[in-house]
């Protein structure tokens, strides 16, 4: 289940949010005030791996 970043437009907050699909991206609302007004962040990527492997793995979405 990816986890999404957002920013609220109105009051500012910034939070994360489990999601089962991408489609519920438009149900999102703030925690904080309620709005509905969130944009969806560019999440950054994480790499890593112990020795004698490369590991890591990025996910691009939207």
């Amino acid at each position: 289940m990816p986890i999404y970043e957002f920013k609220c437009q109105e009051c500012g907050k910034e939070f994360e949010k489990f999601l089962l699909s991408y489609s519920q991206i438009s149900q999102v609302k703030c925690p904080e005030c309620g709005s509905e007004k969130v944009v969806k962040k560019v999440s950054a990527c994480a790499v890593g791996g112990d020795s004698g492997t490369s590991g890591g793995s990025c996910t691009a979405f939207g």
